[in-house]
């Protein structure tokens, strides 16, 4: 049987292909929380709801390569890469790590941190930058 971690890697990636955060809010428990690099908190389904699809539009297309993963059975880890484009159109690959508090059956909280860098469209060609 795969670790809630795995099916939470799945989830994602059914979740990048359709566009649709579905697959990923039904592995969230009633009483979650989502965290990113911003100091806001996402809260229950409705908050994983709206986490995920935040996620999806910033990017016209995105997909998630996981290269290393640990499930303890209470905590998950996650290394990934993600290559696609920005919504405009501009190129992007980042890498970064997530966690997953979890009771094996749902996630309790979600962490997720990244090379924000990455998002910063970089300035035209012949601008000085300063």
């Amino acid at each position: 049987m795969a670790t809630l971690t795995e099916q939470f890697m799945q989830a994602l990636k059914k979740t990048e292909e359709s566009r649709d955060p579905l697959p990923l809010v039904e592995l969230f428990a009633e009483d979650c929380t989502l965290r990113n690099l911003t100091t806001h908190e996402w809260r229950g389904h409705e908050g994983a709801r709206e986490f995920w699809t935040r996620y999806l539009e910033n990017f016209e297309t995105i997909r998630s390569e996981f290269f290393h993963y640990a499930d303890d059975g209470h905590t998950g880890v996650m290394e990934w890469e993600a290559t696609g484009q920005l919504a405009g159109g501009h190129d992007l690959t980042y890498r970064g790590s997530s966690v997953i508090e979890h009771n094996g059956e749902k996630v309790g909280a979600f962490r997720t941190y990244y090379d924000s860098a990455a998002f910063v469209k970089p300035a035209a060609e012949g601008q000085e930058q300063g």
